[in-house]
């Protein structure tokens, strides 16, 4: 079946739409909220910023923050997943397959019940190392034995060490109840009260990993059509394998320690950049950080909306649009098998 857009004129064009389409969910998230804001207000609170004005202050301290948070976010966990999908050529590989949430959200809960930590800038890093010793224990376990790392053994550790951190997280809760209300936006994904303090630290990071994933894509393409193949064309596949999994780490890690437990992203939008312009992962990665990005935008506008004048928790509502998605590739996979 070829792609929707199969030639790379097309492609370019899809992604310059993409791109628009990226713009105008960018302006949305900061115009749209419980305070209604014009957009003129919003273009003078750049051109003229104003510190006596309130809609100028909200807009430059609250909504572009979470805009850009949401933008980085989305764009990360979407070319995490595509990567990850690519690495362990399962298409139901998402960034909670490492272990990256449970180990984030456990490490934080943890933090709260032991440390007397009361700043959000320490609950960030304290995320980020969560997020890296899941991902370090699950390429541990994946590369024991005689062949190594094979994706179906760093499936398995994957899941088992998010059912070990999930189950650690709940007994520290069941100990402190009082304490979950605390943590309850890392459990369901939250960018809400998030500042530019939170992002700029793990900043240069997200970007490093980003460029790292387009530097890899071709790399991930030999990769993609068989070990074996790979290694024919010289490739040196653990070396690939390594790369794809560090920049996952940090792409999927960083994402978290900004805004906490945020699924399904990994998962649906790497399907949709394949059906839009096939398994060339030189457009799929371009493709996923941009889809990545809209879709967390829109998901954050629709959080603000769904249950005025609360909020819900952005995980909810992506967990709203990609678990239909999940089962349905769980249904899709589960009859290719049985067809097999």
């Amino acid at each position: 079946m070829l792609p929707l857009l199969y030639r790379t004129p097309s492609k370019v064009i899809g992604l310059v739409v993409g791109f628009l389409l990226f713009l105008i969910s960018f302006a949305s998230s900061i115009v749209f909220g419980v305070t209604e804001i014009g957009l003129a207000e919003v273009v003078q609170s750049f051109v003229a910023y104003d510190v006596t004005s309130n809609e100028h202050v909200i807009i430059q301290t609250t909504r572009l923050p979470r805009a850009l948070i949401a933008t980085f976010v989305g764009a990360n966990l979407a070319v995490a997943g595509a990567l990850m999908q690519a690495l362990t050529r399962n298409p139901l590989a998402s960034p909670s397959v490492f272990g990256v949430n449970a180990g984030a959200v456990f490490f934080i809960v943890l933090a709260l019940r032991f440390l007397p930590v009361d700043s959000l800038a320490v609950l960030v890093w304290i995320a980020f190392l969560g997020a890296a010793v899941a991902a370090l224990t699950v390429y541990l376990l994946g590369s024991i034995g005689r062949d190594g790392l094979t994706p179906v053994k760093i499936v398995l550790a994957g899941a088992a060490i998010s059912a070990l951190f999930t189950s650690f997280t709940q007994g520290l809760l069941v100990l402190d109840e009082t304490g979950l209300q605390d943590v309850l936006f890392w459990l369901a994904g939250s960018i809400a009260g998030r500042d530019a303090a939170v992002l700029y630290p793990v900043l240069p990071y997200m970007m490093v990993a980003a460029v790292t994933a387009l530097l890899l894509s071709s790399h991930v393409n030999i990769l993609s059509s068989g070990e074996d193949i790979a290694k024919g064309l010289g490739q040196k596949t653990a070396v690939v394998k390594l790369a794809c999994a560090a920049t996952i780490v940090v792409l999927a890690g960083s994402s978290v320690a900004v805004a906490g437990a945020i699924g399904f992203v990994g998962l649906v939008i790497p399907h949709v950049a394949r059906f839009l312009v096939g398994a060339d992962y030189r457009w799929v990665v371009p493709f996923s950080a941009v889809l990545g990005a809209i879709l967390l935008l829109n998901a954050d506008i629709a959080a603000r909306f769904l249950i005025r004048p609360s909020e819900l928790p952005i995980g909810v509502v992506t967990g709203l649009i990609g678990a239909p998605f999940f089962i349905y590739l769980a249904r899709k996979s589960f009859r290719g098998k049985g067809g097999s």
